[in-house]
């Protein structure tokens, strides 16, 4: 599980990553609950356009980010965006500490913020390869998954009891410090240790390259629908659990932060698991794409602040081996020299969603209530669950059948589990040798 673990340059990647993670939580957690609680009277349409303006840039960025991390040192590139990002989280906390905050200040940095993050998501995901290698790839993607959500774990939770003690610009300007492990680790790497990536020369044509690549691969098409779906109407947490903590449970920034973490204890039991696996399997993110979405069903019912608490950790474990299972999916099944444009584009599709569902979450919670949007998300696993089945039932024979024995059980076979990158490549060369010959 813990495979990676043992290369040291993963080991401190690790540890900086984990800090850095923390405070990132810390100011998601602060800064909605500033908008919520003292920019406005509690709207919740507010909170959604902070979200996409923090992650609307990787509509347009995202792709050519994508070039960037295909052609340029990683660790050169992430020093760069990590800096970045720690800057404007110092510049916000100053603000808000100095009691002249507006509502349209918030929204530029965050507007910032989402630019500095376009630009470092896909070199991020790709420095991963670096680190690690191809065979622990997919050990060390879900593994930074599981430290990503060991940090929403933590942070949500100190943040909301900092903010009720020493307000949200202070918690704002300590996330802007944690970037500096980041950066001690990117200095502390071992370099002869790297495992460096053929980079793409400058060209023409490139990111139009990446985007046929993903046309060619069907199963691409597929994933990427997928996370655009629950991306866009899904996985709007910070929305949810703000408005139903403040708005139907009436609780406060402690409540809060501590919904947030509770949702990320069944995030990192999700992303452990996927650790588990040898590599990513498409049935495993369709099954865990509609556990989503009856989880999220389950959750817009529950009746008390205890029970839907209960409820939320089922949805980060489904939620978060979907995501995990998905990023990895893509990372091992395509060709190293255009990974970073695939990944970029990936996570476009994945983040650039959010400019479109977020505010549009917070109008319904808005007018109709909290669980009200707590079910649109739902919808949007079940969509996506019912796309990756036609797909596969289709193309590589989906079937399901019944175990034997006393226990009645449901089994789900699919022949396309043994997909890989070799796999890929010969397929892609069958379809360009075929349109070349018409």
């Amino acid at each position: 599980m813990f495979r990676s673990l043992g290369l040291l340059n993963y080991r401190i990647w690790f540890v900086g990553a984990m800090v850095s993670n923390i405070g990132a939580w810390m100011n998601r957690t602060a800064q909605d609950w500033l908008i919520l609680t003292e920019l406005t009277n509690e709207d919740a349409a507010a909170v959604g356009v902070a979200m996409a303006l923090q992650f609307g840039p990787a509509l347009v960025i995202g792709p050519y980010a994508g070039i960037i991390a295909d052609r340029f040192a990683g660790r050169k590139l992430l020093a760069a965006t990590q800096a970045l990002q720690g800057l404007l989280a110092l510049g916000l906390g100053l603000i808000v500490i100095l009691d002249v905050a507006e509502l349209w200040m918030v929204y530029l940095f965050a507007l910032g913020l989402g630019i500095a993050t376009a630009l470092d998501a896909p070199v991020r995901q790709t420095f991963v390869g670096e680190l690690v290698g191809p065979t622990q790839l997919p050990n060390a993607v879900a593994l930074n998954s599981a430290s990503f959500n060991v940090a929403r774990l933590i942070g949500p939770a100190v943040a909301g009891l900092l903010v009720a003690m020493i307000g949200a610009g202070w918690v704002i300007a300590i996330n802007g410090m944690t970037y500096a492990a980041t950066l001690l680790a990117l200095a502390m790497l071992r370099g002869d240790q790297l495992h460096h990536l053929k980079k793409e020369k400058k060209g023409r044509g490139q990111l139009k390259a990446g985007i046929q690549y993903v046309r060619r691969r069907g199963d691409l098409v597929v994933v990427f629908t997928m996370v655009f779906l629950v991306g866009t109407f899904g996985f709007n947490f910070g929305i949810f659990t703000a408005t139903m903590a403040r708005v139907e449970f009436e609780k406060d920034a402690t409540a809060f932060g501590l919904l947030s973490s509770i949702l990320a204890i069944g995030s990192v039991t999700g992303a452990l698991m996927s650790a588990r696996r040898e590599r990513p399997r498409l049935r495993v993110i369709a099954l865990s794409a509609l556990g989503f979405a009856f989880s999220t069903a389950a959750a817009s019912l529950m009746p008390t602040f205890e029970t839907f608490a209960a409820a939320l950790v089922l949805v980060g474990f489904t939620s978060l081996t979907m995501i995990t299972s998905s990023n990895a999916y893509v990372q091992t099944t395509t060709r190293p020299a255009i990974r970073g444009r695939v990944t970029a584009l990936y996570l476009t599709i994945f983040m650039g969603g959010t400019p479109l569902g977020a505010p549009l979450l917070g109008f319904i919670a808005n007018e109709a209530g909290p669980r009200w949007a707590l079910v649109v998300a739902a919808l949007s696993g079940l969509a996506a669950a019912a796309v990756a089945g036609l797909w596969m039932r289709s193309t590589r024979n989906l079937r399901l059948g019944r175990d034997g024995g006393p226990w009645w059980r449901v089994r789900v076979r699919y022949d396309g589990d043994d997909y890989d990158l070799e796999t890929a490549t010969r397929e892609i060369a069958i379809v360009e040798a075929s349109a070349r010959k018409g």
